[in-house]
């Protein structure tokens, strides 16, 4: 049997089956395709300006050495001006963080980039491996993404910068997808769901470039570019709730390997549902196709909309709800009638109210932004939720000394 020729140039030989539409491509094909969607996704978001100086949130992982890649090459090839730097965060796990930082300083010096180290020592009095050890394995990734998310916009801030871009991709988008559905916590699934957290008044924004990105895909662009990264995964994270999210993501991609950007996309429908939230998906107008893949095999670097809607339909049966349970005192409970009649008119039964989205009921109140009284870190509540931690972690250490 005939080798498979890439679906795209039609010369070259198949060497990769894409995890997202299982196109067949040769590696230049698939290379260039990765980075062109890249290309999309930041262009349609409109996720910098020229001249813009942006802090690439840089661990050593697959995620953020491709994002610093990816970054490089489309700043060079589309002249974005961006002034890239790395920011890593050291959160004090030996034998993990402190090897995957050695990676993080080769890759500053291949791609030419100025390297920050912030460390939770130095900014908490902390390290990961003393929380550990302070409270056990059990719920100690709160603590660390708590603190790791706090510290890459302080060590934005020290350097001047307001943007940072983070590798986080389609799998991990649609693993926190779950986790707050799971929680029922819809307000923070349409912060999670945002490709840009905070704006230009912000002291800090984020971005995630890599949004729409398989991971899958992710490790075959690094692979194929041979690029220099760090795979160890993090001693404490099996203990994470995100993991048992993970597992099931991935159950799903082998059953349906749409299934990754189909939770992505529901996830940005249901985040329109909550008051005074912008969209959170791409920008693009439309279905985008690459011209790269043919049409019926595209899924288009922001996801397919093969079989979608624009999502509102959602707010419109929500009017409808509201307006029917606007009408609900022209209805008659029949049941209700026909027992007090039976029982010559004493009720046998109890009312029990009714749970409807008809705006009666009394709505979370929406976050606002301001500053933390101890530590001056923006935050929705008076105190954040670091210094809440770091004061739980503080009395513990004090009544051990004791």
């Amino acid at each position: 049997m005939a080798p498979a020729l890439c679906v795209n140039c039609k010369t070259e030989r198949a060497l990769i089956k894409r995890p997202k539409n299982h196109a067949k491509l040769c590696k230049v094909c698939f290379i260039t395709i990765f980075e062109d969607e890249v290309h999309h996704t930041i262009t349609s978001s409109q996720l910098f300006q020229p001249g813009e100086k942006v802090a690439i949130g840089a661990s050593g992982g697959k995620d953020s050495t491709v994002l610093a890649s990816v970054l490089k090459t489309l700043n060079e090839r589309h002249e974005y001006g961006l002034d890239l730097v790395l920011l890593s965060i050291d959160e004090g796990i030996k034998g993990y963080r402190d090897d995957s930082l050695e990676t993080v300083k080769r890759n500053a010096v291949q791609y030419d980039m100025p390297l920050t180290v912030v460390g939770y020592d130095e900014l908490y009095g902390w390290t990961m491996d003393q929380v550990v050890e302070t409270i056990g394995k059990k719920g100690n990734c709160t603590y660390c993404g708590v603190f790791r998310r706090q510290a890459l916009d302080r060590g934005a801030k020290m350097l001047g910068i307001k943007h940072v871009v983070t590798g986080h991709n389609a799998d991990d988008v649609a693993e926190t997808v779950l986790m707050n559905l799971l929680r029922g916590d819809l307000a923070r699934l349409s912060r999670s769901t945002s490709i840009v957290t905070g704006d230009d008044r912000s002291e800090v924004k984020r971005s995630k470039p890599l949004k729409y990105s398989y991971e899958k895909e992710i490790v075959l662009y690094a692979h194929h570019k041979k690029l220099d990264y760090f795979s160890t995964e993090c001693i404490y994270s099996p203990e994470a709730f995100r993991g048992s999210a993970r597992s099931l993501i991935k159950q799903l991609e082998r059953v349906r390997p749409t299934a990754i950007l189909d939770i992505v996309r529901s996830g940005e429908d249901m985040a329109r549902l909550v008051p005074g939230e912008s969209p959170s998906s791409c920008a693009c107008k439309g279905n985008k196709t690459s011209p790269m893949v043919p049409a019926e095999d595209d899924i288009g670097g922001c996801g397919s909309q093969k079989g979608r809607t624009s999502g509102n339909e959602m707010a419109a049966m929500d009017k409808q709800l509201r307006e029917n349970e606007a009408h609900e005192g022209l209805e008659v409970d029949v049941a209700m009638v026909m027992s007090e009649s039976k029982n010559n008119g004493a009720k046998k039964h109890k009312e029990l109210p009714i749970r409807s989205g008809n705006g009666t009921s009394k709505s979370a109140p929406r976050q606002v932004r301001g500053n933390c009284s101890r530590c001056g870190y923006m935050s929705s509540q008076d105190i954040c939720q670091a210094c809440i931690l770091l004061e739980g972690l503080n009395k513990n250490r004090a009544q051990i000394q004791i």
